[in-house]
């Protein structure tokens, strides 16, 4: 199934900042497809009114999803994919031909493609997560998906990571909680960072970690895309390290939903799909590149239900 038309919407509060639109206009361009895809800023308690339209008027072909309604997204689709059971949150919905609603969360692809396609990554990762919200969720999974039998999980407060223990035993890993204190000696020793922390938060680890005149060759992804580099990508950087920015995942984790609202199936590649994936590397200034085999190879594999 290919649809010739596709109407979708990024949904959240706020999405003013959102590139979601700038990323889909140009994947749909590149695919000759007449699309409409907006910005809708729905505040989390306005969700069961949105949601409750949005099923009714039936011209829907998805949605991209962001917080805060990423766990209500999860909750109300039809049905969910394998992820989205483990995870608890979803950042893709999309409408079948029935009417029915798929969740999904393609943050997964998008951080394990950002990851790989920044440096090189070992076979079994030593894996470091920084925060413990949301994307932290998909950052555990997706660094099983990479090959991390064990992720080191840094947050402030450790009871934030019992859900993702919860997470980590869904997807076939363990978790290790690593209080803040010790956050800079994590860094030390990782083959793969995720920081899931909000715009600066981790500006004072970055400066306490520099001082320590550090040695890295891992790769580091920080979700925070503005301001970038951030001070701790600036300071992996520094220290030897390649960095990815959060709008790479962004870009990647937007290939796949563009698989669901023009082909209904996250497995099923859209024509030319690398010219699309160069595309929209393009409208938000970013090189050229694609979703990495070994991602796709893992999609198939490890994070197969």
């Amino acid at each position: 199934m290919t649809r010739s038309s596709v109407r979708a919407a990024v949904l959240g509060h706020p999405v003013g900042h959102s590139l979601s639109p700038v990323l889909h206009a140009a994947a749909y361009e590149t695919l000759g497809l007449t699309a409409h895809y907006s910005r809708r800023d729905v505040p989390e308690g306005e969700w069961d009114t949105f949601w409750a339209g949005a099923r009714t008027a039936g011209d829907w072909d998805g949605f991209s999803v962001t917080m805060p309604l990423k766990p209500l997204a999860a909750r109300d689709a039809d049905r969910v994919s394998p992820l989205v059971r483990a995870l608890g949150v979803a950042n893709t919905l999309a409408f079948s031909d029935d009417g029915r609603v798929v969740a999904d969360n393609t943050d997964v692809m998008g951080i394990m493609s950002a990851v790989s396609a920044a440096g090189e990554i070992p076979g079994t990762p030593r894996a470091v997560v920084l925060g413990g919200g949301a994307t932290a969720s998909a950052a555990v999974a997706a660094l099983h998906g990479l090959g991390a039998g064990t992720v080191d999980v840094v947050v402030r407060t450790p009871a934030r990571a019992h859900a993702l223990e919860a997470v980590a035993r869904a997807v076939g890993t363990e978790v290790r909680t690593v209080t803040w204190e010790h956050a800079a000696e994590a860094l030390h020793t990782a083959d793969v960072v995720v920081a899931t922390l909000p715009p600066r938060g981790a500006d004072e680890l970055a400066a306490q970690w520099r001082a320590q005149a550090p040695s890295v060759s891992g790769v580091l992804l920080d979700a925070a895309y503005d301001p970038w580099p951030s001070r701790l990508a600036s300071a992996w950087q520094d220290a030897g390290g390649a960095i990815a920015p959060g709008v790479d995942m962004l870009i990647f984790q937007a290939v796949d939903q563009v698989r669901w609202f023009t082909q209904g199936d996250p497995r099923a590649a859209v024509p030319h799909e690398d010219r699309v994936t160069a595309a929209m590397c393009r409208a938000v200034g970013r090189p050229e590149r694609g979703i990495p085999q070994r991602v796709r190879t893992a999609q198939a594999t490890r994070l197969a239900p």
